[in-house]
């Protein structure tokens, strides 16, 4: 069994084209991705690093974590997705940068251990079993070797935040973007991240403004939260 629903792979399939709209439903995946970039940078120092980004959909962060100077590989189970990322890097003339439809359960056991780092973001909300994902990202680090999720919190206020604010209110997301059932809390990941042999490093809450329409990290983790874990050795 392949750890996807159909009906997300469908949802995001549909949309596919316009991943590299930046007016279009992804624009939030733009405005966020230089903040993760440069976190996920300052820690792991990704700059002729091998890097892998489970979930890449049309590449947003894998292509720009190879235009930092790594090597990168993005994986989905969307064929669109991956054919839009394909063609953005041609386009682009993206150095360093290759996509495979492959599951990330599947690809660690072909490729155990072979990551320096590895990013797994706005994911596991929308996957059947999120910590199968965690546990085969934990499979393909290095010793060493980091490891970086985000995903949203589960309780009221992720509910009244990330769904009505953001999918009704505000419009930063298409309706039905998201399930609240499928929302997960920081205990429970870093529970997960635990199990697949990850200590957990650090963590940085995301927070919008919808009065300077502004992203930012920051310490509030009650909605959106990104982890940083590191596997012990190397």
């Amino acid at each position: 069994m392949i750890n996807a629903d159909p009906h997300e792979l469908a949802k995001f399939s549909e949309l596919a084209h316009r991943w590299w709209d930046t007016e279009s439903d992804f624009r939030p995946l733009h405005e966020i991705n230089p903040l993760r970039l440069d976190w996920i940078d300052s820690l792991a120092a990704i700059d002729g690093k091998r890097v892998l980004d489970v979930g890449c959909g049309g590449g947003i962060l894998a292509d720009s974590m190879a235009r930092r100077g790594a090597d990168v590989l993005g994986i989905d189970l969307s064929d669109k997705a991956l054919k839009v990322a394909q063609l953005h890097a041609i386009e682009a003339a993206t150095p360093r940068v290759a996509y495979r439809e492959v599951a990330v359960e599947e690809l660690a056991a072909e490729m155990p251990a072979a990551f320096d780092a590895l990013t797994c973001m706005e994911m596991l909300e929308h996957v059947p079993d999120p910590s199968s994902i965690v546990e085969a990202c934990g499979r393909l680090l290095r010793p060493g070797g980091w490891a970086f999720f985000s995903t949203i919190h589960r309780n009221a206020k992720a509910f009244a935040f990330a769904i009505v604010g953001a999918e009704h209110v505000l419009g930063l997301l298409p309706k039905g973007t998201h399930e609240y059932a499928k929302f997960i809390r920081p205990s429970e990941l870093a529970s997960w991240c635990r199990a697949a042999g990850l200590d957990v490093v650090a963590t940085r809450g995301l927070t919008y403004s919808p009065v300077s329409r502004r992203y930012r990290l920051g310490t509030d983790t009650s909605v959106n939260y990104l982890f940083a874990c590191r596997k012990p050795g190397g």
